[in-house]
């Protein structure tokens, strides 16, 4: 294999994906995000559809990230909280059901860096900070490029308009305002 049509590149010494273009592998997944119920019981919910591309540029601070989330696909393991969630009362999935993350700038050291983005829920558009992590490359049985990574960030979701709770009789509110947003991707290279 020519050091051209290799998968990924050395960067300061750093194994890392090869310049190019590289989607989001949806079955191999998570897009997902954990609140609080109570303020004390951790409520895990996840996107099962979501579309997003990795543009690798010759300088890792160069690439981008654009992704579409089908809200509708919100799942959190009970039907009844899904719906919930996806009602007026949250996303309000019916009238807007899709967000978006678009990148603004990228800053990278070794196998970690920082995302920056625009993250629209609802028409509402803010930036967003993801600490991202580098994992490693694989090559699948088909022989696809696979690149594999990791990302967190906080959000407080009334920002975007998601400002439904309750006040708890004992104190303090139903619904966590502060959302931990975990990524762990897995994206093909593009030919």
């Amino acid at each position: 294999m020519s050091s051209a049509s290799a998968p990924t590149r050395s960067v300061g010494g750093v194994e890392l994906p090869a310049a190019g273009t590289w989607k989001l592998d949806p079955g191999h997944a998570e897009v997902g995000f954990v609140g609080r119920h109570f303020m004390l019981t951790k409520i895990r919910g996840r996107f099962t559809s979501v579309e997003a591309t990795v543009e690798i540029g010759e300088r890792p601070e160069d690439s981008k990230v654009t992704a579409v989330i089908d809200v509708t696909s919100l799942a959190t393991g009970d039907q009844a909280r899904d719906e919930h969630i996806k009602s007026a009362d949250f996303f309000d999935a019916e009238k807007f059901p899709q967000a978006t993350f678009k990148s603004t700038s990228v800053t990278w050291d070794g196998v970690e860096g920082k995302l920056i983005g625009d993250l629209t829920i609802k028409e509402v558009t803010h930036s967003v900070t993801l600490d991202v992590e580098y994992l490693g490359y694989a090559r699948d049985p088909w022989d696809n490029d696979r690149i594999v990574f990791s990302a967190k960030g906080k959000i407080n979701r009334e920002d975007w308009g998601l400002t439904w709770n309750m006040v708890l009789e004992s104190g303090g509110i139903l619904v966590s305002k502060e959302i931990e947003l975990v990524l762990d991707l897995e994206a093909l290279r593009q030919v």
